[in-house]
């Protein structure tokens, strides 16, 4: 006897009535974009709480640089960095608001992190204090904002 004929035993190819690997990609992004967007809304909400319980001055301000920020740089999201209010891009802290009361300081603080692109020459300013926001202060710090996450 010679070596057995094969092709008498493979099934015919069926028909794949499975997803196809486009389909499958599309779910696969489908499911990130709304991992995404819940990561997202629940940090809103933790940033949002946690202004809710700021003193007046702090909230006012935390307000307005929430308001800012998020309408400067729509692609950051909220969240919370050592219980203050920050704002990241893809997991990263771009840039934070720490409340006077916190430390128990004498003003604000505006921080950015190293992810932002604030470089100047050799030396840049990376904090800002905030005693106040004015028009003047909200639109350098729309600016810098906008700056941050070019």
């Amino acid at each position: 006897m010679g070596e057995a004929d094969n092709t008498a035993t493979k099934k015919p190819a069926k028909a794949n009535k499975g997803f196809t690997d486009e389909e499958r990609a599309a779910m696969r992004e489908r499911v990130k974009e709304q991992k995404a967007s819940a990561a997202r809304e629940d940090g809103e909400r933790d940033v949002l709480e946690k202004i809710a319980a700021m003193s007046p001055p702090d909230r006012a301000m935390a307000e307005r640089l929430h308001a800012i920020i998020t309408a400067s740089a729509p692609d950051l999201s909220p969240k919370t960095w050592y219980g203050m209010p920050a704002y990241a891009r893809d997991g990263q802290i771009v840039c934070f608001f720490q409340p006077a009361e916190k430390f128990k300081t004498r003003y604000a603080t505006l921080g950015f992190n190293d992810r932002a692109n604030l470089d100047d020459g050799g030396m840049w300013p990376v904090a800002f204090a905030l005693k106040e926001l004015t028009a003047t202060e909200e639109a350098k710090i729309a600016a810098l904002v906008k700056q941050a996450v070019s």
